[in-house]
Order: C-alpha cells, then structure tokens, then sequence
C-alpha cells in the first residue's frame, strides 16, 4: 500500500502534463483535423518533380542556419528536414488564374495558409501586412493565402475591415494546397508558415501564429533572402 501511495501523485503529474501538452497543442494551431467544407471549383493540385527535391536537399544546411536564426516570437519556426521544393505548390493568383509558386522564382517567400474562420489566423494578418509593407520587394513577397471554403465575400469583407491593404489577395477554395501541405507533413492546422528561397526550396516551416511584425520576425527574413 506504502508503494501505491507513493505512485499516485506521480501518476496523477502524468495525467496533468499529458493534458497540457494537449492545451498547448490547441493553443499552436487553430485546427489538428483535415479541414473540410463545400467546394467551389475544381481541386488544384501539385505536380511533385524530383529532380527540384535533389536541388533542394543540398540545402540542409542553409536550412538549419536559418532556423537558427528563428529566436523570440518566431520561435517556433522549425528547419526543413530535408529541405524539399514547393516549387509546384499551386493555388489562384491575385487576379483569380492559377498559378504555382515557381511564378515567384528568384524571391524569397513567407507562404502562409489562412481562413477567416479561424481565430489565430485573423489575429496575426496585421502582423503579416505590416511586415510585406516593409520588407516586401523584389526580394521578398508574403504570400498569404486565403483557404475559405466558397465564395470572396467573408475573406475579401475581413481584409477590408482590417485594413489588410499590402497582401495580394491569393486564394485556394478547395482545400487542395492544405491537404497537399498535410500530405507532405507540414501542416496540422491554420495557420500554417511556410520560409521558401527563391529556387523554391523549403527552408522553415512552422504551425501556429507568430509575431511577423516584430525584429525577431524581421531579423529571420533578412537572413533568409541573403
């Protein structure tokens, strides 16, 4: 009985930490289940090319070196391990056509995947418009991506009275580049950050909000695009 008694409370500290972990994870990403809704359109799809994925593999440790440099309120942001080309990542471009992310060869991108159903996402797409108001260029672009389900209205009326006035309006109703992202293990839930070199190949990644406006976001970008 002496034993037992002294197992409890451990046990009982196991239990605790196990629902923490199960707060945090809430907490990180606003979703953990594939997303799900009605379609409007034919799903886009991404054509892998391994002969981009060897490119990019070369790069791990340019990948680490830039996770490295994620401290502070990007923190979270991870190295790709292997780095891989998201190249053939597709979705609808700013004037509604499809497009992939090689049209973005040669600039750094912040891709980052966002509805207007979720909490964590509408609160950091300030942060993002702020940071391609200051550092968006030739060089770098954040391409955020609005994956509601539907039709404009909800995502265009949000970026309006949020004042989002720097973001292009990108967009996936289908789900398709999520589900491609999840397949690939890179997404969880929204919001979901992707760092991409201007060959297309993934340098970090990460799952949850952050900071984007702020030095340490900042300082990551300057690093990466060098």
């Amino acid at each position: 009985m002496a034993n037992q008694k002294k197992l409890l409370p451990a046990g009982r500290m196991m239990v605790i930490a196990a629902l923490a972990g199960a707060l945090a994870g809430a907490v990180a990403v606003y979703v953990s289940t594939t997303l799900s809704g009605n379609t409007a359109g034919s799903e886009i799809v991404a054509v892998s090319d391994p002969s981009a994925d060897s490119v990019c593999e070369a790069k791990s440790l340019r990948a680490k070196t830039v996770a490295d440099a994620a401290i502070g309120q990007v923190a979270a942001m991870l190295p790709a391990d292997p780095p891989q080309s998201l190249a053939t990542l597709a979705f609808n471009a700013t004037d509604g056509k499809p497009m992939t992310l090689a049209e973005r060869g040669g600039k750094t991108v912040l891709l980052n995947l966002w509805a207007t159903w979720c909490a964590p996402c509408r609160a950091e797409m300030p942060a993002l418009n702020a940071l391609q108001k200051e550092m968006g260029g030739d060089s770098f672009e954040v391409v955020a991506v609005n994956v509601d389900t539907g039709d404009d209205v909800k995502p265009k009326k949000f970026l309006a009275e949020t004042g989002v006035d720097t973001l292009g309006y990108y967009r996936d109703n289908t789900l398709g580049l999520f589900n491609e992202l999840k397949t690939r293990g890179l997404a969880l839930g929204l919001p979901v950050t992707l760092l991409i070199d201007g060959e297309g190949c993934l340098l970090a990644h990460m799952n949850g909000p952050a900071e984007w406006s702020g030095p340490d976001a900042k300082r990551l970008i300057e690093i990466a695009r060098n």
